[in-house]
């Protein structure tokens, strides 16, 4: 007696994008009543201009959800149909029940599948790339993917090297089944060795023990140097690997990490001038696992971003991990 497999869609495709951002807005003047600092000095390194963080009531459960009514409206369909839902996050701070669970039911799906996934700042391309191996395998039909971050609440506010750079957000994506292509190969991967580059200064026994946050460290010097080295080097095979020539993209959206990465990037792939870039760290920070989707929708909303557009996706961080791939807009 031979097993049964399930068969899925031969394809895949993102359907829907979706995203909310806290009211809070906080400026580079604001960061200066934690740091020493100045917004030339801010807007030199990194482009950002101001963040968001949340305010009272907003969590990263509120966000999620948001996000995800959004994509789910732009693709046209209800909670019900949703098969299974991914979310990436690291500022979901309890280890169990995942957020993806509980988002599950106040969405009111119909039982789906649930689980969180800790990818950092390449969280959103691990899930889309997870949904993309769900939806062809049959084991789901259509995939919400959310990338969440609540990162104000982890982020030790006296440390020059980090306290400006990180914010909150979620974002969110609706993948379903495909006639055609429109979704490339995930180009991913990882470097432990560089573990220590991205991480939490102390960890959960040792928080309850000394009555302190654990909080994000970064070696900012270190990950600019992979960023510009390794990780552009990523985003021209996640390009070759789609098949797609420079000519034939219409946007590039890499993780909203810092602006001057995002400018050795455009260098080293040779881009064209007619590739719309997505730089929305200008006004919303760095959101991590957020940043991607929070960034194609604003895209999408400016008309920057259309229907039918092709757009080279990659996030990069804490792991240290990337992933990227090429997607269609829906």
């Amino acid at each position: 007696m031979a097993l049964k497999a399930s068969q899925g869609a031969a394809y895949s495709r993102v359907e829907g994008i979706g995203a909310a951002v806290p009211s809070r807005v906080v400026d580079n003047h604001e960061m200066t009543n934690y740091i020493e600092t100045s917004d030339e000095w801010i807007q030199q390194r990194t482009g950002i201009v101001e963040r968001r963080w949340v305010a009272e009531g907003e969590t990263v459960e509120s966000l999620s959800l948001d996000a995800a009514r959004q994509a789910m409206a732009h693709a046209g369909i209800e909670a019900s149909e949703v098969d299974a839902v991914i979310v990436s996050t690291v500022s979901h701070l309890v280890q169990t029940p995942s957020l993806a669970a509980i988002i599950a039911a106040k969405l009111d799906t119909d039982g789906a599948a649930a689980f969180d996934i800790s990818a950092a700042c390449a969280g959103f391309s691990y899930g889309l790339a997870q949904a993309d191996s769900l939806v062809r395998s049959g084991a789901a039909r259509r995939v919400l993917v959310i990338g969440a971050e609540t990162l104000s609440q982890i982020t030790d506010l006296s440390d020059r090297a980090t306290a400006f750079l990180f914010s909150d957000g979620a974002g969110a994506a609706i993948v379903g089944p495909s006639d055609v292509p429109a979704m490339g190969p995930v180009v991913w991967g990882s470097d432990g060795h560089q573990a220590d580059v991205i991480a939490m200064n102390r960890d959960w026994n040792e928080a309850v023990e000394t009555g302190q946050t654990s909080q994000i460290t970064m070696q900012g010097q270190a990950v600019f140097r992979w960023a510009t080295g390794f990780i552009a080097d990523a985003a021209r095979r996640t390009l070759e690997a789609s098949g797609l020539t420079p000519d034939e993209l219409d946007l590039f959206v890499p993780h909203q990490a810092n602006n001057r990465i995002t400018d050795s990037m455009l260098r080293h792939l040779k881009l064209p001038e007619t590739v719309t870039v997505g730089r929305t760290i200008r006004t919303f920070g760095n959101n991590s696992a957020a940043s991607i989707p929070i960034a194609l929708d604003a895209m999408i909303a400016s008309g920057e971003a259309k229907s039918g557009d092709t757009c080279l996706i990659i996030g990069f961080g804490a792991g240290l991990v990337y992933a990227g791939q090429v997607i269609t807009i829906p």
